[in-house]
């Protein structure tokens, strides 16, 4: 499948990406490739939202119950593993554990439905780097810092962006740069450096990973009360080419606007990761064909008899100290009910308070619908100007571009898989995720393909492989990470909430400290010996 070169360049990519119906007309007269839909499965949310389910036909006991199987309740498994406390179960609502970090595969190449990857750690993160130890990830010390595996490190070239026609390396523009552009690159770069840097009043870094080790100083928590575009406008930062880099920025980790997006959300992206690593590698991601699904894979199979997918939890009560968990067995149609010393509702807030309404209001919880497409090519895209990287961007498009699958492999020329993102974050949640489900499916592949084909005209596309996330991620919205957020109450034990909605920020570091720290309160609730690493 290939387009006319001039029929792409005259179109151009924005609006190829985003419109979906007219503008994508210079390439219908080419077959759609094949592909199947993955992803989360939205009739299994629906159901759970229609209720009705039938009585428990059978009663089981356990010491703790984890309710779902994404990173924070994977985590909460593994910390639970770890300490030799092995009598608990995991309930995921899917097939497959590692909600939005799940991979796939096909003949070609593992690839990330996705979360693709991991910066390297900071030094706070403490529980998440003893368990890239665990798995080989880290493979010692030298003089104090850890030291990384060289080929689970994301290799040269890592990022280029389509500017003016050529790919460069780095995603911000290096030529055709006007003196406001030059000038308000380097002031926000030198203010992101002191962001870096900063202590607050209380001797806590102004932005940590995890953010419960952030400073509590009021002057810094401020910033949690604009958005980033007005903090922006407040500095007189108004270069096209600074704006064009924010906003990516802000869709890449956040799926959201800059003018939606905290400017303490802005300044974490830049400010909050000090990865802690030997042999000057601080700078660098860990990534896989399966992209974060090799994580995930790796959490599970510490305790894989411990997992039971495709099972609806759909109520948790309070019961006699204990906690009681009902769970509709999609296969069997039959309701279970356990009974458990203590339950981790590792679940988003929005069904947290489905399950067992303690959560209070959650009303300030708002999530970024995004889709996913990953896409099977004959050989890898060529393009004048720099290789190809393993995260490419176009400078034209409305989507976020593609990750290369097989970039760590530095396999020969031949079949490859793009990882294609896109958030719908230029209009409301609600109606992104009406417009995701409602769109059909050879529509939305002809948005990924056309958007492809505007950057490499040449590209011989065989499959389509799409993932739909309708509620992929938390939204750090203006005062929702350290005011809204603090208005949620606490469930007391038994039961212990465990999700990156309670971070605000959907990071994997976020969701595995929320994780860990859920199962090492029920382990001290019931009495059970461990090492407190959050």
């Amino acid at each position: 499948m290939k387009a006319d070169r001039r029929t792409a360049i005259a179109l151009g990519a924005g609006a190829v990406a985003t419109a979906g119906g007219g503008a994508a007309i210079a390439f219908r007269s080419t077959p759609l490739p094949p592909g199947p839909v993955e992803g989360a499965t939205p009739s299994r949310g629906h159901r759970l939202r229609q209720g009705d389910f039938p009585a428990p036909a059978r009663t089981e006991r356990a010491g703790i119950v984890i309710i779902g199987g994404g990173i924070a309740g994977l985590a909460a498994g593994w910390t639970l593993a770890e300490a030799g406390f092995t009598d608990f179960r995991l309930l995921e609502i899917e097939d497959a554990p590692g909600g939005n970090a799940r991979s796939g595969a096909n003949a070609v190449s593992d690839y990330p439905l996705g979360a693709h990857y991991l910066p390297i750690p900071n030094r706070e993160a403490v529980a998440l780097r003893r368990m890239l130890a665990r798995l080989g990830v880290i493979t010692g010390e030298a003089d104090g810092l850890p030291v990384y595996d060289p080929a689970q490190l994301c290799a040269d070239l890592q990022e280029r962006l389509l500017w003016r026609g050529r790919w460069q390396e780095g995603l911000v523009p290096t030529t055709g740069l006007t003196p406001q552009d030059r000038t308000d690159l380097a002031r926000f770069d030198t203010l992101m450096a002191d962001a870096r840097r900063a202590i607050g009043r209380d001797g806590r870094p102004a932005f940590a990973t995890p953010i419960a080790y952030s400073s509590r100083d009021p002057d810094w928590l401020a910033l949690d009360q604009q958005s980033f575009a007005a903090w922006l406008d407040a500095r007189g930062l108004t270069s096209p080419l600074l704006r064009a880099h924010v906003r990516y920025a802000m869709r890449d980790d956040y799926g959201t606007e800059p003018d939606a997006a905290s400017a303490w959300a802005g300044v974490h992206y830049f400010a909050g990761r000090r990865g802690h690593a030997a042999a000057g590698v601080a700078d660098n991601v860990l990534t896989w064909p399966g992209g974060n699904g090799h994580l995930a894979q790796a959490m599970a199979t510490r305790f894989p008899d411990r997992i039971a997918t495709g099972r609806i939890v759909h109520r948790v009560m309070r019961e006699d100290g204990g906690a009681v968990i009902d769970s509709f067995d999609i296969a069997k149609g039959t309701t279970t009910r356990i009974h458990a010393d203590a339950a981790i509702l590792a679940t988003p807030l929005f069904i947290t308070s489905r399950l067992c309404g303690e959560p209070g209001d959650v009303s300030a919880c708002t999530y970024a619908p995004w889709l996913v497409a990953n896409v099977t090519v004959a050989r890898p895209p060529r393009g004048p100007g720099v290789p190809l990287a393993w995260d490419n961007v176009s400078s034209t498009s409305d989507s976020l571009g593609y990750v290369v699958a097989t970039h760590q492999s530095r396999a020969l020329p031949g079949e490859t898989v793009l990882s294609w993102y896109m958030p719908l974050s230029d209009m409301t949640p609600a109606v992104g995720r009406c417009l995701l489900l409602e769109r059909s499916a050879d529509e939305w592949k002809r948005i990924v393909r056309d958007d492809l084909l505007t950057m490499h005209p040449d590209l011989e596309i065989r499959e389509i492989a799409l993932s739909r996330w309708g509620h992929a991620m938390i939204r750090p919205t203006p005062g929702y990470i350290w005011q809204r957020r603090q208005g949620f109450t606490p469930p007391p034990p038994p039961l212990y909430l465990a999700h990156s909605d309670l971070s605000g920020l959907s990071l994997f570091e976020e969701a595995h400290w929320q994780g860990c720290r859920a199962a090492e309160g029920a382990m001290a609730l019931i009495g059970h010996a461990h090492e407190a690493l959050t």
